[in-house]
């Protein structure tokens, strides 16, 4: 099965608040605003520019290991630059790839417009796959429809 449903709309259903981080944040900062707002990851923006992005898993991997004080560390020395990114009119079968092939598991949606690209959203390999059950759940809604002569 092709999974053709563009990150626009998922983007759509899902709502478009994005949170961000100034480079200026500590890392300690990131993690309560992470807390605060139930997500795994954050960009790190600077004049609506993307710098980069710092997840659960950059604390875990270059703070705690590292024995590095979260109240003294920067978000921008633990953070993954360059961000891997997509567009509104990738599939999620494309974010699936890349998710896969990266071992991401979040992705900025960016649109480039007169002042540069502008982040618009953040999926997480969750959405996608809540995206991909849904899509499925209605296929199968369909079909057992039309096998029972309701399709209309």
């Amino acid at each position: 099965m092709e999974f053709t449903g563009k990150v626009g709309s998922l983007i759509g259903k899902k709502g478009v608040q994005v949170w961000s981080l100034g480079p200026e944040a500590t890392v300690y900062d990131a993690i309560a605003a992470m807390a605060e707002k139930q997500v795994g990851a954050l960009p790190v923006m600077e004049g609506g520019r993307l710098l980069g992005i710092v997840s659960e898993r950059d604390y875990a991997r270059k703070v705690i290991l590292q024995g590095r004080s979260s109240k003294e560390t920067l978000v921008t020395e633990i953070m993954s630059s360059p961000v891997v990114t997509v567009t509104p009119t990738h599939t999620v079968g494309e974010c699936m790839q890349i998710v896969t092939e990266k071992r991401i598991r979040h992705l900025p949606v960016v649109e480039s417009g007169p002042g540069g690209e502008r982040v618009v959203g953040m999926v997480s390999i969750g959405d996608l796959v809540n995206f991909v059950m849904q899509e499925q759940r209605e296929t199968i809604q369909h079909l057992e429809a039309y096998i029972s002569g309701n399709a209309g």
